[in-house]
C-alpha cells in the first residue's frame, strides 16, 4: 500500500453517527438539529457528546436548558434527518414541516421524537469551547426504545432496526454483518478426531471368538 499526505489535516474519521438531537428552551418551541459529532465519551457513568457551533438555533437552547435528547433515526427517517440539518428553527418548526411528533421525556425537559427507534436523555455537565464548534459533555439519564425491537428476554435488536450513518456528505445504510465482538481471539470448537482402531467384522469376529474356544478346549485334553 501506497500512501500520500493529504493536502490539508481534516477530521477523516468516517463513517460517523447521523442524529437527531430535540432540546427545547423557556418560551422556545421544540427544535431539532441534526449531529454528525457525536458519541460515547464514557461507560460508567454512562456520558455521551455533541459538538454544535455556536451561531446555531439549538446551541442557546442547549445551553439555556441544559439538556438534550440523542434521537437515533432510521431509515424512514433520512429524509428528515437531513432535512433538520440544512434549516434553522429561527425560521421554520421542524416538527412541524418533517410530520414528527414531540413527546415528554421522563427525566430531562427537551422532547423526544416519538418517530425515532431510540431516544438517548442527556443532562449537560461542562461546556467545552474548541474553536468553530462547543462539545456538549452530558450524562445519560434515560434511554427509551421501540418496544418492536425488544424479545422476551428483554435483549435489544439493533441489527432490524435499520439504521445508517454519515460518510463525508453522503447518508450509507449500515451493511452486512462482519463479527461479533472478541470473534478474533475466540476459541473455535474441535472436532472430534476419528477412531484409529478400525472396526471388527462381526463375522470375522465370532470366527475368532470359535478359534479361542476350540484352542482352549484342546488344552484341557492334554
Amino acid at each position: 500500500m501506497s500512501k500520500i499526505q493529504f493536502p490539508k489535516p481534516g477530521n477523516f474519521i468516517y463513517p460517523v453517527p447521523a442524529v437527531m438531537v430535540s432540546c427545547q428552551s423557556d418560551n422556545e418551541k421544540p427544535n431539532i438539529i441534526t449531529i454528525a459529532w457525536t458519541g460515547t465519551v464514557c461507560s460508567d457513568p454512562p456520558m455521551a457528546y455533541i459538538s454544535v457551533r455556536k451561531e446555531r438555533h439549538s446551541y442557546q437552547m442547549i445551553k439555556d436548558s441544559g439538556c438534550f435528547v440523542i434521537n437515533l433515526p432510521d431509515k424512514d427517517l433520512a429524509h428528515a434527518c437531513d432535512y433538520c440539518g440544512c434549516t434553522s428553527g429561527r425560521k421554520v418548526d421542524k416538527f412541524k414541516e418533517c410530520h414528527l411528533t414531540p413527546v415528554k421525556s421522563s427525566v430531562v425537559s427537551a422532547p423526544m421524537i416519538e418517530e425515532a427507534p431510540v431516544s438517548i436523555e442527556c443532562k449537560v455537565t461542562q461546556v467545552i469551547p474548541l474553536g468553530t464548534h462547543d462539545m456538549f459533555l452530558a450524562e445519560v439519564v434515560a434511554v427509551h426504545v421501540d418496544e418492536k425491537y425488544m424479545d422476551e428476554k428483554n435483549a435489544f435488536h439493533m441489527d432490524d432496526i435499520g439504521m445508517f450513518a454519515y460518510e463525508h456528505g453522503t447518508y450509507r445504510e449500515l451493511g452486512a454483518k462482519l463479527g461479533t465482538f472478541g470473534y478474533s481471539v475466540r476459541k473455535k470448537p474441535t472436532a472430534s478426531k476419528p477412531s484409529s482402531k478400525k472396526p471388527q467384522n462381526s463375522a470375522s469376529h465370532a470366527s475368532k471368538s470359535k478359534k479361542k474356544t476350540r484352542s482352549s478346549r484342546n488344552k484341557k485334553k492334554t
